[in-house]
């Protein structure tokens, strides 16, 4: 049986391929005698996309050699005679009446460990495609005024263009329905985030490589146990606020700490384990040249890793150093019904420009989470408007940790939850603050600080 989304994948490259920017401009206000004449040919040549004047939800079964043969006739007609109008319309038709398939595809791939696209020529057509799950804090005409692309005219198809991607490799994880049961109805998730602890307990060691300086993390200690517990007793905590999501610093992490979670959370009797949030952002730990951040479900089970991308650049009295870790080039993609698309981009990820802005363009990010060890947030919220135009909402939690002396005045806040709100709302829950504990800027730690905040539909 040939594959119907390597059809689709196959147009969408031939009109990125041959299309200007202006013309994506001009579809998009597409007459309707010209609508009219597009269905017209479509429906001359394959007659069984429609059901009357309305585009049929298509099964398995519909997908025969007749159809492909029917669909081959009116690609290569549509070719020959360069109709690109006609050629997106024919697209828009297969995106509209797979919806009921996709649906299915995605309760397919929750049942994975991850996900790879759906069609198979991805490697020669340049494009994937995946089942797109909505977000009920986006436009539905999101990016319509930001890029002027293909995908502006998809809504059941999630289109990742290899081009923008580039050497990055994507990971794909539709999140079981079970960790977020009741999402449907609430339309809304709750998130915490704690900065941990003001002792950073680790050293930055520097040395010389081809050049450059660079340095490392060397961890204090080697018993662990009381971090560990410290971290239980924060997600206990945001059980109990009966919080989504859990997302910890950067670099706070321990090579036990994983299995420790782990092991607490599957001990838990039934009823408490029911809240412990679905998903868990452990803190990153620095480890044989990479910074790994964990990330378990509500289950104790290990989801995925993401590792930092992009090295942490470092200045002491005047000179630089940066930081030694390898980057993996492996991006981690989570996609969920009603929240649309999630990624983990690790301090220094988020405030590459380039890079943020390649995740967001290729995967259409609906949420962002940035664990963060750094002595200021100023830069974090100039990134944090950069997301706002595409309905991407970002959660940032820095750790006092990071708190250097005669720096005070970057720690007003110590983490930040940007996200889309409602034209009628106020203007000041766009940007929820985070305000740092007092005693920390005098040495004063009691562990307590946990924050939490609501991102809902709009």
């Amino acid at each position: 049986m040939l594959n119907i989304y390597n059809v689709i994948a196959e147009l969408c490259s031939l009109v990125i391929g041959s299309c200007t920017e202006d013309f994506f401009v001009r579809y998009s206000c597409i007459s309707k005698s010209e609508k009219s004449r597009i269905n017209g040919i479509i429906y001359e040549k394959v007659p069984m996309l429609f059901s009357g004047e309305d585009v049929r939800q298509f099964s398995e079964s519909d997908f025969t050699g007749d159809f492909f043969s029917a669909m081959d006739e009116l690609i290569s007609f549509l070719r020959v005679e360069q109709d690109f109008f006609a050629i997106v319309g024919l697209v828009q038709v297969l995106d509209e009446g797979l919806e009921s398939l996709l649906r299915k595809k995605i309760a397919e791939f929750q049942q994975d460990d991850f996900s790879v696209v759906l069609n198979t020529n991805r490697e020669s057509v340049g494009i994937g495609l995946l089942p797109r799950c909505s977000c009920v804090w986006e436009r539905k005409r999101r990016l319509s005024h930001y890029y002027n692309r293909m995908d502006n005219f998809l809504f059941n198809m999630l289109l990742m263009e290899n081009s923008i991607l580039g050497e990055l490799i994507d990971k794909h994880f539709f999140l079981k329905k079970e960790l977020f049961a009741d999402f449907e109805k609430r339309r809304m998730l709750k998130v915490a985030v704690t900065p941990l602890r003001l002792e950073p307990k680790f050293s930055a060691l520097s040395y010389d490589k081809d050049k450059v300086q660079y340095f490392r993390i060397a961890y204090d200690e080697e018993d662990f146990s009381e971090d560990n517990e410290l971290i239980w007793q924060k997600i206990l905590l945001s059980a109990h606020n009966k919080s989504d999501i859990i997302v910890f610093p950067e670099m706070l992490g321990n090579p036990d700490m994983i299995s420790f979670v782990a092991q607490k959370i599957k001990s838990l009797p039934p009823e408490e384990a029911e809240n412990i949030p679905s998903m868990i952002v452990l803190p990153s730990f620095w480890s044989k040249n990479y910074n790994t951040v964990t990330i378990l479900d509500k289950f104790g089970n290990v989801i995925c890793r993401q590792s930092k991308q992009n090295p942490f650049r470092m200045e002491k009295d005047g000179t630089g150093y940066l930081e030694g870790i390898y980057s993996s080039l492996v991006v981690n993609i989570f996609h969920f019904e009603g929240i649309g698309r999630i990624a983990i981009l690790i301090c220094k990820d988020f405030l590459t420009t380039q890079y943020m802005e390649q995740l967001m363009r290729c995967f259409k990010l609906t949420l962002i989470i940035v664990p963060s060890f750094s002595t200021g947030s100023y830069d974090f919220r100039q990134s944090f408007d950069l997301c706002a135009h595409d309905d991407c909402s970002v959660v940032w939690i820095n750790t006092c940790a990071a708190l250097e002396k005669g720096k005070e005045a970057n720690f007003e806040n110590i983490g930040y939850v940007r996200k889309r709100i409602s034209r009628t709302d106020d203007e000041a829950q766009m940007l929820c603050k985070m305000p740092i504990c007092k005693g920390a800027f005098s040495g004063k730690c009691t562990h307590d600080c946990i924050y939490y905040e609501v991102i809902s539909g709009v």
